[in-house]
């Protein structure tokens, strides 16, 4: 629950609460100076049967919007996002801003002993469909296995909840985990490497043949940027989201068809020149997307605030 002793807070003119959760109180119910928050996306009021809040997280939930009234300004990741918050949490509009991600790493040059160093320590074969990312219902995995094994590929995790054990196996919101584990636990075409440091992550992108992200909803869909950085041909849903994100530089599925996903896959990894049409768009449309401009972006939105609080006074 949120707690914060706010005379500690009166003496700054902006507080950035850069987390919200949807279900856990971490706003102050009144804010005693001028207040931004980030709302990163709304996915569990999207799809509730799959991420139930409960009797506690009903009550968070009523506090936590009731909180976010006295908020001067919301930020969030993508104009999908922004409607979403709009029409689910009541928030004004004028004062909520989307504001793009950037990558985390910069794409390096592997040498050739370090790529097959990385292809031997992993068992990767010389084709393979990567994803990076959770295993939530959202993120749509088991479709993208079945379309992979549908067309007899490999498909490569990495990500650390792919491994892991210590989860509650009769929730819904595992339930995704525990049907991978329980059904392709051994299955080699099915690779779950878990967390990879960053060298070898930076191998895998580059001997990857395409990147795939399947998911039903994103609040960004930061590996896709990620992946055009890295030179690396997409291949994705059609959500609004991704659409925004990756523009012309993807090809894209119905998430919801495993044929669909298999046949665009299939096509994808057969057509080189469009692999390489993909890999030049993706780098251009990577450019777009850099921290200086997030910074410069959430600098803008503090101004407004802040220049909102002279203009009333």
């Amino acid at each position: 629950m949120f707690s914060e002793n706010k005379n500690n807070l009166e003496k700054y003119d902006l507080i950035h609460y850069p987390y919200f959760d949807l279900f856990y109180h971490t706003l102050p119910l009144k804010n005693v100076t001028k207040t931004v928050v980030t709302v990163p996306d709304v996915t569990p009021l999207l799809y509730p049967k799959y991420y139930p809040p409960g009797v506690r997280g009903k009550l968070n939930f009523y506090l936590q919007k009731l909180a976010l009234k006295s908020v001067d300004a919301v930020i969030t990741l993508t104009e999908t996002s922004k409607k979403d918050i709009i029409r689910l949490l009541e928030y004004p509009g004028e004062k909520v801003f989307s504001i793009h991600l950037a990558p985390n790493f910069k794409s390096t040059k592997i040498s050739a002993q370090k790529l097959q160093e990385t292809r031997k320590k992993f068992n990767l074969s010389n084709e393979f469909v990567l994803y990076i990312g959770d295993v939530n219902w959202n993120k749509n995995l088991i479709r993208l296995i079945k379309a992979v094994k549908k067309i007899n590929k490999t498909l490569l995790i990495v990500g650390k909840n792919a491994v892991r054990t210590d989860y509650d196996k009769k929730h819904i919101e595992n339930a995704p985990l525990r049907e991978i584990q329980e059904k392709y636990g051994d299955d080699k075409q099915i690779k779950r490497l878990g967390f990879v440091d960053d060298s070898e992550l930076n191998a895998i992108w580059q001997l990857a043949s395409i990147y795939c992200m399947p998911s039903l909803y994103e609040g960004f869909g930061l590996s896709v940027v990620e992946a055009m950085e890295a030179g690396v041909p997409v291949v994705c849903s059609n959500t609004p989201t991704l659409k925004e994100v990756a523009g012309e530089a993807a090809v894209y599925f119905d998430p919801y068809s495993v044929e669909d996903i298999a046949k665009k896959i299939s096509s994808l990894l057969k057509n080189k020149t469009l692999q390489r049409e993909l890999i030049r768009k993706g780098r251009n449309q990577a450019k777009n997307y850099s921290w200086e401009k997030t910074t410069k972006q959430t600098l803008t939105v503090y101004q407004k605030v802040l220049r909102s609080s002279r203009l009333s006074l």
